[in-house]
């Protein structure tokens, strides 16, 4: 193996040399690449393979990177990608001249290049360009991995994926697919009235959800700030304000764990609305998930990781106490006591720590025996207040709130609620909160006074939710780990040799 290694490096130094060779020839001959400014493309690979019958014969203008090359003598065909595709060239030396096809032949897989021709279809019925001149726009050094059998190595592929997205084109498709749905979502919410917002990203209290934020420091104001962990009190100040239907699509940071569904960094909408609750977010969202669905796949059946997920049909709806009931046997409701809820959570192999109340025991029994079983769209409603500090209680329930979380292939999308607007109960759940944080929960929510102060000023009834655009990305594309839909996922720098 360290053989093989070596003789692979020695390769790749020898091609490093050569290809430096040839640009150093090129700039003693007044020819350096990287002067040239401008290429006038006018069609793309797309353009001429769609419109073929009225291109035919016509002279275009392509550019892109030659990704194959096969030379035989007088002529030689090759492959340019550009970026919406890849199309054939066929070069002659009599339609080209001598010189500048000797020229042509000395350049090397991962050139840019730009291409004037005619467009033509090859005998083996290829759609193709005859070159009438090709020129070198920009020298590739470095050789492109295929060369070694393509690039396999994940980890390689999410440090380099200018590289990747060179040789793998089906990961260029997952982002252009990602930027169809965000897209769909805008114009989605556009239609229904929405207006689209933006808040700040460096706030001096981090709140609207409970997660461990990023900590920086303003050097001129002299204070402590953090990244933002959510948007959701912004975009509440400004129902307040006045605005009854706002969103924002934007990044989030959480200091915490990576794994194939979490990244430090990502991307939420979150969207608002006056006059309405979380019965009118399940609506919405069904609808959201659908139009986006149909957008990208021209369907809203899909399949995901091997299994067919069904967005048309009706989404199940169950409180989290049924799904507990269903999925572990145990009947929260039901019980007097939390000393009676934690009794029954251990006959049910319900793990837990300290002394927790009825309400967390049946959240911790969703997290550990449910949601994983949940692969059909559902959503899962009636949360515990002690996991729903920002959310309205349940009428009639003092221990409930008109929360819900949406669960597709046992991964949670969305998570909406009837908005708490009562400021008294919103400064009780705040301190409560922390409390929490004074005891080492370093992911409960700070208490944000400013924000209890906008809610005394009225803010009226009022549905929340917020989507993982990242996880509804990978549900639509079929793609297994976040990495896959970020173009530059966090990494841990490697280690210099």
């Amino acid at each position: 193996m360290a053989e093989q290694e070596q003789n692979t490096q020695q390769e790749l130094s020898e091609i490093l040399r050569v290809r430096r060779e040839k640009l150093q020839a090129l700039k003693d001959a007044g020819r350096d690449p990287y002067e040239i400014t401008v290429f006038e493309k006018t069609y793309s690979s797309e353009d001429i393979l769609s419109n073929f019958e009225t291109l035919e014969g016509q002279e275009v203008s392509v550019a892109g990177r030659i990704i194959s090359k096969r030379v035989m003598g007088k002529a030689s065909f090759f492959h340019i990608m550009d970026g919406r595709g890849k199309i054939q060239i066929y070069a002659r030396r009599d339609v080209m001249g001598d010189d500048p096809y000797a020229e042509y032949k000395k350049f090397d897989i991962g050139d840019i290049v730009g291409i004037t021709g005619e467009v033509f279809k090859t005998n083996a019925g290829e759609i193709s360009v005859k070159a009438h001149t090709v020129q070198l726009l920009s020298k590739s050094l470095l050789p492109l991995p295929e060369k070694w059998h393509g690039l396999k190595d994940t980890d390689l592929r999410y440090r380099q994926r200018y590289v990747d997205l060179i040789v793998n084109p089906e990961a260029k498709n997952v982002f252009y697919a990602r930027s169809k749905i965000i897209k769909g979502i805008r114009d989605f919410l556009d239609g229904k009235g929405y207006i689209e917002v933006e808040t700040p990203v460096l706030q001096t209290s981090a709140g609207g959800a409970a997660a461990r934020p990023f900590v920086t420091h303003h050097n001129t104001l002299d204070i402590d700030m953090y990244l933002r962990i959510a948007t959701e009190l912004h975009l509440k100040r400004l129902i307040v304000g006045g605005f009854e239907r706002v969103y924002e699509i934007g990044r989030i940071f959480r200091n915490e764990g990576m794994d194939p569904k979490h990244n430090p960094e990502f991307t939420t909408v979150e969207l608002y609305q006056a006059y309405t609750d979380y019965e009118g977010m399940m609506n919405l969202c069904e609808e959201l998930f659908r139009y986006c669905s149909k957008q990208v796949n021209d369907s809203d059946v899909i399949t995901y990781q091997g299994v067919e997920i069904n967005l048309g049909s009706a989404w199940k709806r169950m409180s989290m106490n049924e799904a507990v009931k269903e999925y572990a046997g145990v009947d929260f409701a039901a019980c007097g006591s939390d000393e009676q809820a934690r009794s029954l959570a251990k006959e049910a192999g319900i793990a837990f720590e300290g002394t927790p109340t009825r309400g967390v025991l049946l959240n911790e029994a969703f997290e550990q025996k449910v949601e994983e079983n949940l692969i059909q769209p559902t959503f899962i409603y009636d949360y515990p207040i002690e996991v729903s500090p920002l959310a309205k209680k349940k009428p009639g329930s003092d221990w409930l709130t008109e929360r819900f979380e949406l669960f597709i292939t046992g991964r949670e999308l969305a998570n909406a609620f009837s908005e708490l607007n009562d400021p008294d109960d919103q400064r009780e759940r705040f301190m409560e909160q922390a409390r929490k944080r004074a005891e080492g929960d370093d992911e409960a929510n700070m208490m944000d006074e400013d924000f209890v102060t906008a809610l005394a000023y009225a803010m009226p009834p009022t549905g929340g939710m917020g989507i993982g655009v990242d996880r509804m990305v990978m549900l639509l594309t079929d793609c297994f780990s976040i990495r896959d839909v970020l173009l530059f996922p966090t990494m841990k720098p490697k280690e210099s040799k």
